[in-house]
């Protein structure tokens, strides 16, 4: 197993994966003649998209460009206060230019680092970092898995979404940036010590002209072409770059789809969800933020897209789900699990359940 890559290698470890594993093993069991099926449930052109990205973010990070634009912006900052407001706005807008995953493996371990260097306490700041990248990683088609996914299921240029979702973003933006000054203290902030890091210009230039023309490819849905080219790019000029993508990440959205397309077409779930009124976007909004809190806002985007055709309500109910209980959004186990504190679970719910609430009630009233 030493050969596999160390993301898959992890999975053994991953309880969300090994649930979505068991779920299979049952429905295996009890539908034998759907096997053969399963490969039409998945949805190819979005984990095609996934895929891509993931391997030109990936890029990205591994030049160490980021890395040293957040030591430029921390050792340009005079108090804690404007500190964080930098930090958490860099992290809300990367959420929208990469994925919302990726924006937190690059940003927490600078902050980390950060804190470290000028003895800042980094709880707190993480926390308020999975806010942002959940806010900011709302307006594009390509911030987060969900978007990801009604952006190619329903065919919505690139422009139209952006434009359906940024009432709702501006609104949750502004209310975490205002929130982030009053955490936070004015106080002095002083760095202690230097940390330099080398730019690997080639990589850079090479992950960013092959960003704009995957992304065109994907907006006209031909995002399984682009990751070819992408994948062939990075094969001959940087093979590392293919093996340390999060491939066990690619692994659980597949399982994602069958699983729960399987369950969607289970008699006792249709009636349940037939009962609902899903063709009132109050309810479909309510369900979608409900149901992100227990089943995550993945999940709930594609049970949803199976019994609703208004993808901009569904959009809006599940990326509002991303907040409130850390299994709203995947994003949120990631940053703490990269924090490492427990004591960080609770300083994430005393901070994400109130902001859950009123974005809640504000994406209800906008509707």
């Amino acid at each position: 197993m030493t050969w596999l890559p160390e993301s898959l290698r992890a999975l053994r470890r991953d309880v969300f994966f090994l649930v979505l594993l068991a779920v299979l093993v049952v429905l295996a069991i009890a539908k034998p003649s759907r096997i053969p099926g399963w490969p039409s449930l998945v949805d190819w052109p979005t984990i095609a998209a996934l895929a891509g990205l993931l391997l030109l973010t990936k890029a990205v990070e591994s030049s160490g460009a980021l890395h040293v634009a957040g030591h430029w912006l921390i050792e340009r900052t005079s108090t804690r206060r404007i500190a964080a407001l930098g930090l958490v706005a860099a992290t809300a807008l990367l959420s929208m230019l990469l994925t919302n995953d990726v924006s937190l493996f690059v940003m927490v371990p600078l902050t980390l680092s950060m804190c470290r260097i000028a003895r800042m306490p980094a709880t707190r700041l993480v926390v308020f970092e999975a806010l942002a990248v959940n806010a900011g990683s709302m307006l594009t088609p390509i911030g987060n898995p969900q978007n990801l996914f009604l952006w190619q299921q329903w065919n919505n240029g690139f422009g139209a979404f952006v434009w359906a979702m940024l009432p709702l973003v501006s609104i949750a933006l502004v209310l975490l940036l205002v929130v982030t000054a009053l955490a936070f203290p004015g106080t002095a902030l002083q760095v202690h010590e230097e940390n330099e890091q080398r730019v690997d210009r080639r990589m850079l230039i090479v992950s960013t002209v092959l960003y704009v023309p995957f992304l065109i490819l994907a907006d006209f849905h031909h995002a399984a072409w682009g990751l070819l080219g992408v994948l062939a790019v990075f094969l001959v000029f940087r093979r590392r770059i293919v093996a340390n993508i999060d491939w066990g990440l690619l692994l659980t959205f597949v399982l994602m789809f069958i699983d729960l397309r399987m369950l969607a077409g289970l008699e006792s779930v249709k009636q349940f969800l037939g009962g609902l009124g899903l063709d009132q976007p109050s309810h479909l909004y309510a369900t979608g933020a409900l149901a992100s809190q227990a089943v995550s806002n993945v999940p709930a985007a594609i049970l949803l897209a199976e019994y609703s055709k208004d993808w901009r309500t569904i959009a809006w109910g599940v990326n509002a789900g991303g907040f409130g209980f850390v299994l709203g959004s995947l994003a949120n186990l990631i940053a703490l699990r990269l924090l490492g504190e427990r004591k960080a679970w609770a300083t994430f719910h005393l901070w994400s359940l109130p902001f859950f609430v009123v974005v809640g009630l504000i994406g209800w009233a906008l509707l």
